[in-house]
């Protein structure tokens, strides 16, 4: 059997699955409920100065029969009070001494509330901190959260006051909502940051009641925007992760997270980078026992890739990850239908003939019966058609042999560039 266990910045954990800092870690309660499920470590629910929460908070976004395929939420950090929370930190530790806490930690932007609040939760034991600069809303309206993850000025000079009382590792977590994540990600590296976790969750409205015309959630009549989380967001959250961990100048490790519900979306984060992941809807919608088939569909896996060590994953796929400018003008595929396991529902033909490039014909055979084609010269290989294909198997996507040598966009304008020709006489 592989081995899951990492050293994620110098916290040990005996698997790569955290829960994120959330409702599931709310309390002491939950994560020795956690731990004893499986559960490698916990972000403990953010820290900071007791707030209070409003009633109701949730909603979710469903989609085509799929519950929770989004969700969002305008819950703010704990509302109980410091002293709970160190306690049953403390106390939680001490139970579990070889699962990974993480405190998360939202304070003004003061460097006197860091050196405090620092000092407070290590002295409890915990493994390491992670700064919250991402929470979208509420926090945001009070000069924290996002507000100053979108800073990357307040980045760094958080992150350093942090550092300069910290005893344990610092993750900094950054929030989605800005034009280019690895700007504020070099910000916390510039910090002093030992890693840094994505993505926080992305500002939003869930839906509007068309009955009642009230927000999804209200409170009273009114709504918010608030953050949003769930499967839906997962492919923004590995895009992040991968042009952090692709930038040379973020030299840290990276934790994971946004929509991961399964060990299949564990094995994308970590191929993309992140050495771990953090998980908060999957659990609120399945419970804290989907670890198990977590760690089994993971551990099975990597013993039929011939993996030694989960820690083998990090980073392989991010070689292949690259600038458009930088993608093979000359490679090209095609669209094949398999005509003994397409079902002739005429969804391939709709597609392409009205949304991409009409290169699928509908056609009869010497017996009259119907068949699909597609046109291999006017086809460009969109994909479109094995997308809203809805019989797996029935169209592939085939690989032509390449009879011109590879050649980007970035190639191509430097040779451009050298004859001083115009685009449109090298194309002829």
């Amino acid at each position: 059997m592989a081995d899951l266990r990492i050293d994620f910045a110098g916290i040990k954990s005996p698997n790569p699955f955290w829960l994120a800092s959330a409702p599931p870690t709310n309390s002491g309660y939950q994560v020795q409920r956690a731990f004893e499920a499986g559960w490698g470590g916990a972000v403990w629910k953010t820290l900071g100065d007791p707030i209070l929460n409003v009633s109701s908070r949730f909603a979710a976004v469903s989609f085509n029969g799929q519950r929770v395929a989004g969700f969002n939420n305008i819950e703010l950090i704990t509302d109980r009070p410091l002293e709970v929370n160190l306690k049953e930190i403390y106390e939680t530790k001490k139970r579990f001494p070889n699962h990974a806490i993480i405190a998360s930690l939202m304070v003004e932007p003061k460097q006197e509330k860091w050196h405090e609040i620092v000092k407070r939760v290590e002295d409890v034991g915990v493994d390491g901190l992670e700064l919250n600069f991402g929470c979208p809303h509420g926090m945001a309206e009070r000069g924290m959260g996002a507000a100053s993850g979108q800073v990357p000025d307040l980045v760094e000079r958080q992150t350093y006051w942090a550092k300069e009382a910290a005893k344990t590792p610092v993750i900094v977590k950054l929030t989605p909502n800005i034009t280019d994540i690895t700007v504020t990600a070099e910000a916390a590296v510039a910090g002093g940051a030992d890693a840094i976790s994505m993505i926080n969750t992305i500002n939003s409205l869930a839906g509007v009641d068309i009955d009642t015309w009230n927000t999804i959630p209200h409170v009273a009549g009114k709504g918010a925007h608030g953050g949003y989380c769930g499967p839906a967001v997962k492919p923004i959250a590995l895009n992040m992760v991968a042009e952090c961990a692709r930038n040379p100048r973020i030299n840290v490790p990276i934790s994971g997270i946004g929509g991961i519900s399964n060990w299949k979306d564990t094995v994308e984060f970590m191929l993309m980078g992140a050495m771990g992941v953090q998980v908060c809807t999957a659990a609120m919608h399945h419970g804290f026992r989907i670890v198990e088939d977590m760690i089994e569909g993971l551990s099975n896996y990597l013993d039929d890739k011939g993996l030694n060590s989960v820690m083998d994953l990090v980073g392989k796929s991010v070689p292949r990850y690259s600038d458009w400018g930088e993608l093979d003008l000359n490679y090209k595929v095609v669209a094949k239908i398999n005509t003994d396991v397409c079902i002739n529902c005429n969804k391939c033909h709709i597609a392409c003939e009205d949304t991409s490039h009409q290169c699928i014909d509908m056609l009869k055979d010497a017996s009259g019966q119907s068949y699909l084609k597609v046109r291999e010269e006017d086809c460009v290989g969109c994909n479109l058609c094995s997308i809203v294909c809805p019989v797996d198997g029935a169209i592939d996507m085939v690989e032509l042999a390449n009879e011109l040598p590879p050649m980007t966009w970035n190639e191509r304008q430097s040779v451009i560039g050298a004859l001083g020709t115009s685009s449109a006489d090298f194309v002829k």
